[in-house]
């Protein structure tokens, strides 16, 4: 253990020179931008291609924690559909992401979040973390219950909810709009409100995106949190939310009557 702690110890002040040194070498704007990118297919595009392989890489490993039988399944044109229109949606979310920066510069900001060369503090990224969970989770359960109103899940939410067997992918497999407002706003914009680090921001960006995926990979690993998920995808009128709270506060968690076909 004291090892762990020295090993710990000396790696701190070599990853604040790392960061020091690409502050110093790069512009705000591009570091949040090319950062920002990186975290995404770290953390959302990797695993979901993992996901998707997992019975080819570990088959008996796959059919103990895959949720629903092989006929729910979805088809090869089925995934390649959703890897497509993930791909727009993941351009989509950049070009607004450089829009934005662009409108920032102009307005004698140079980042949505802070860019110092210093480290933010660690009591601070957990209080940002954990603030923006909440916050996240608020943004994400009402504009998910608003999507599932007639209107507009007819004309937007719909789309989604096509793969009743969802797979990680699936998660950003969405109407523009709905990509817009309820997946990509709700994770980026508690960090912004409360000026977060740029590091805590990725780090929260991170796990929301690594989390979406799994509980959209039609495996459960952790606690029937894809479960969950997989329920509102077959049932549609539960399950809104991404850490339960609302739900429970609403008394979505449980099972009702359908409205919304």
């Amino acid at each position: 253990m004291e090892a762990v702690y020295l090993h710990v110890g000396q790696s701190l002040p070599k990853a604040a020179a790392f960061w020091s040194e690409v502050v110093a070498a790069y512009s705000p704007q591009w570091i949040e931008f090319v950062g920002t990118l990186l975290v995404q297919v770290l953390s959302f595009w990797l695993p979901s291609i993992f996901y998707l392989f997992l019975d080819a890489i570990a088959p008996s490993f796959s059919q103990r924690h895959k949720i629903q039988p092989a006929p729910k399944q979805p088809t090869q044109r089925d995934i390649a559909r959703c890897f497509l229109v993930v791909t727009q949606n993941q351009i989509l979310s950049s070009a607004l992401h450089l829009s934005l920066l662009f409108i920032t510069s102009r307005a004698g900001s140079s980042s949505s979040y802070r860019v110092e060369k210093a480290l933010p503090p660690a009591t601070e990224v957990v209080r940002d973390f954990l603030i923006s969970i909440l916050i996240r989770e608020t943004l994400f359960y009402y504009s998910h219950r608003l999507l599932h109103v007639p209107y507009f899940y007819r004309r937007i939410h719909k789309k989604h909810h096509k793969f009743t067997a969802p797979i990680a992918l699936a998660a950003q497999f969405a109407h523009p709009l709905e990509q817009i407002f309820a997946n990509a706003l709700p994770i980026s914009l508690p960090p912004q409100l409360l000026r977060s680090h740029v590091l805590t921001f990725w780090l929260f960006l991170a796990w929301e995106l690594f989390n979406t995926a799994t509980v959209h990979s039609g495996y459960d690993f952790f606690h029937n949190k894809a479960k969950m998920h997989d329920l509102h995808h077959e049932k549609f009128n539960l399950n809104y939310g991404s850490i339960g709270l609302l739900d429970w506060v609403h008394g979505t968690d449980k099972l009702g009557k359908r409205h919304s076909e």
